[in-house]
């Protein structure tokens, strides 16, 4: 039984952490839990010393230094600030009114503020849940198919889990050991396309089914001409100014994700005071859901460096590197295989739990199969982004579901009585975008080039032509009997002083000594070593060691006998 668990510990440990998931433990207790307990085992085993745990003080310390971290606080105040400002009603209202008159509107409407509130909160319940108070009602006054009006809203608000600045990209980032804002530059071209495949799809089926997706009738239509023209600009200017100022910013080069997210919050209160939105009130509630996910987010990476570290400790990284680095189909097999893992993961895992938990257990393996880990990233943050949209775990889901209508009710401007949502047509709604989601993550394996071109601002070096320049040595230092080294360093240093002679002024030029003339005391040395050599005088003859007891003298001057 021991031989087997020493040689099985890992993987042991690993179904655990599952285990304790699948059951509903809360996800930082479990890491932690499993990385103390086994983190003992090991010790009673012999695999581990006694002095791990000396390391947990080290790891939480570089967990509260993290200055990339402090970025998720600014991002979600940001976030809640702007959910409370009354910005998503007047932009679904506004762009409702643009696009009404074409079949489909209202959906494309959703679809673009559903990334323009990505592009500026970062949160998706907040998207999903601001979208389905306000166009949901609407869309279900108008005719619109319950199926495509719930996957158009839920799928909406999941952009801001791509869409920079996401919070499941500063995380990433920051397990992955790479810049935030390589991360944002990466992350912008998929979720534009991705944001395009959806509008792709509202227009497919308002050309199969029209009846599902109406147009808006000419009495919904309210603003007409240039007083529509003034409302989309003054509804539009702020988000995008709030967009280039912190997106911008980092993108340029002149503010850190951090500052960004700082500017960003400042952005925030300014818009809401501007709309004459903002109280203490709604201050206080911001800030108090915001500690409560910033704290979430610590405990549960405080778990997973406990869990890592005692995972780590008995070589749980190279079982997952022998698992992972041995598939066929080398880099290809690799994705695949993680990809798949990372989808079926994300049935029971949130987000926050599978890039706290897997990334780490991933990102070695693919930084020696040569993967970029920027490129890899962003993958993994579109697969997770199906997280949100997966029957019947999904939160986006969820978070529809607690706003949309579960009983019959009479709409208020119709007069007319409106069947309810059900749970089921929330579901079919959503399967179309995972669909797309999953086509998404195909498309990022098949054209890498749409994440790495963020690094044509880098500079590159070729390994190749790297030329390193050493110095050549000092030359050999000459013999101190050599007369032509006569005051002269044998180190290379200025001419050396006759040691029989009064130490120079560091601060005036030394006088040359005369190498010819006697020290002051003949035949001694000035630091009780024996006597000091006269460099002037003809140096002496070695003295002939003493032959061996009963040998001749050798006289080496003389001719040799015959």
């Amino acid at each position: 039984m021991t031989a087997f668990l020493v040689a099985n510990l890992a993987p042991i440990m690993f179904g655990s952490m599952l285990l304790f998931l699948l059951i509903g433990y809360p996800v930082a207790f479990a890491l932690a839990a499993c990385g103390f307990g086994f983190g003992l085992i090991g010790i009673e085993l012999g695999l581990l010393s006694p002095n791990l745990f000396q390391a947990i003080p080290d790891r939480v310390w570089s967990i509260m230094s993290n200055d990339t971290l402090l970025a998720i606080p600014f991002f979600t105040f940001m976030g809640l600030v702007l959910e409370r400002s009354g910005m998503a009603e007047d932009l679904l209202d506004t762009i409702g009114q643009l696009f009404g008159p074409i079949r489909g509107g209202l959906a494309y409407a959703v679809i673009f503020v559903g990334a323009l509130l990505a592009a500026t909160t970062g949160v998706v319940a907040a998207s999903v849940i601001a979208m389905g108070l306000i166009s949901l009602p609407i869309m279900l006054r108008y005719g619109y198919d319950r199926r495509v009006a719930s996957g158009v809203i839920a799928a909406s608000g999941t952009l801001a889990q791509i869409i920079p600045p996401s919070l499941v990209l500063i995380v990433l980032a920051d397990q992955l050991g790479r810049s935030v804002g390589d991360m944002y530059e990466g992350a912008l071209y998929p979720s534009l396309i991705l944001t395009g495949l959806y509008a792709l799809f509202v227009f497919v089926v308002s050309v199969v089914k029209p009846e599902w997706v109406p147009a808006l009738p000419l009495e919904a239509r309210t603003l007409r001409g240039w007083r529509l023209v003034g409302k989309v600009l003054t509804s539009l200017v702020p988000p995008l100014v709030l967009v280039f100022l912190v997106l911008g910013t980092i993108f340029i080069g002149v503010a850190t994700p951090t500052e960004g997210g700082a500017m960003g919050a400042v952005g925030a209160l300014l818009l809401a005071i501007s709309n004459r939105r903002l109280t203490f009130r709604m201050v206080v509630q911001a800030l108090e859901q915001t500690a409560k996910l910033s704290a979430f987010c610590m405990f549960v990476l405080l778990g997973a460096r406990v869990f890592s570290l005692t995972f780590y400790g008995i070589n749980g990284h190279l079982w997952v590197e022998s698992l992972l680095a041995g598939l066929p189909g080398g880099e290809v097999g690799f994705l695949i295989v993680v990809n798949i893992l990372v989808f079926f993961l994300a049935f029971f895992l949130d987000y926050f739990e599978l890039a706290f938990i897997i990334i780490p257990l991933l990102a070695p393996v693919a930084d020696k199969l040569g993967i970029d880990l920027v490129w890899f990233g962003v993958l993994l943050g579109v697969n997770m982004q199906t997280s949100f949209m997966h029957p019947p775990f999904g939160f986006a889901l969820f978070f529809l579901r607690s706003v949309a209508p579960n009983h019959p009710y009479v709409d208020k401007i119709s007069g007319l009585k409106t069947a309810p949502v059900t749970s089921s047509q929330i579901y079919m709604g959503a399967l179309p975008f995972v669909l797309i989601q999953v086509l998404m993550v195909a498309l990022v394996i098949m054209f890498p080039g749409m994440v790495t071109h963020y690094k044509a601002d880098h500079p590159q070096v070729d390994l190749d032509k790297v030329k390193i320049d050493i110095m050549a040595p000092a030359p050999a230092a000459p013999a101190f009997g050599d007369p032509a080294a006569a005051g002269a360093s044998p180190f290379g240093a200025p001419a050396a002083p006759s040691f029989g002679a009064p130490a120079p002024s560091f601060g005036a030029p030394a006088p040359a000594p005369d190498l010819g003339a006697s020290p002051t005391t003949p035949g001694a040395s000035p630091f009780g070593s024996p006597a000091a050599p006269d460099f002037g005088a003809a140096p002496a003859a070695p003295a002939t060691p003493a032959p061996p007891s009963g040998l001749p003298q050798p006289d080496f001057g003389a001719s040799p006998a015959p």
